[in-house]
């Protein structure tokens, strides 16, 4: 009889188990949240640097990318309840650098990419156990617009004052040499379920 009342105890123990486990309306439901907030930040900054440019040219936009950017995504962290952020293989600011999941995530887009896969299309989000934790991680490729070669393109065309600003601000910068249409980087978000 121990052996039975063992069995029963763990199958009634399941049912709690599989409730805990996000179903799948609950996860396309995270997709969607994180699909448009990393949709809705890029343009917002695009705006930003237009202006920026405008007023002063590349090397006083470069603000824009190491300041305002930053806090564009935490003000959007704090009113979403999502953690977001930039990230790149080859990234300028330290801080953008990718946690093992990111890095994981941009080594697939950049196979893809090589692939034939456009940057623009390419997108992860899945539940993932962090620290103990279910968390939903959603990532979205940036590709490298003709606006960002001022600062990322090859450093042969960078603006003198650009390359100069980036020079003092990065000096370790790896995040030269794009292309127009190139995976940049990516909108990472992650979210507690």
């Amino acid at each position: 009889m121990p052996r039975r009342s063992f069995l029963i105890a763990a199958l009634a123990t399941l049912p709690i188990a599989f409730a805990a486990t996000p179903g799948q309306a609950d996860t396309a439901r995270y997709l969607e949240e994180a699909r448009k907030l990393a949709s809705s930040m890029p343009p917002k900054l695009v705006e930003v640097l237009e202006d920026e440019i405008a007023k002063g040219g590349a090397a006083q936009a470069i603000a824009v990318c190491r300041e305002k950017a930053p806090k564009m995504a935490a003000a959007a962290s704090e009113q979403s309840g999502w953690n977001i952020r930039r990230v790149s293989l080859k990234n300028r600011n330290p801080k953008a650098a990718p946690d093992a999941w990111e890095k994981a995530a941009l080594e697939e887009f950049d196979r893809r990419a090589a692939a034939g896969e456009s940057a623009a299309t390419l997108e992860k989000g899945e539940v993932v156990s962090d620290g103990g934790q279910q968390v939903y991680r959603y990532m979205k490729a940036l590709p490298t617009r003709e606006l960002c070669l001022q600062c990322h393109g090859t450093p042969e065309k960078l603006d003198a004052a650009a390359k100069a600003r980036l020079g003092e601000l990065y000096p370790e910068d790896k995040a030269t040499g794009y292309t127009a249409g190139q995976l940049r980087g990516a909108m990472t978000l992650k979210k507690a379920l």
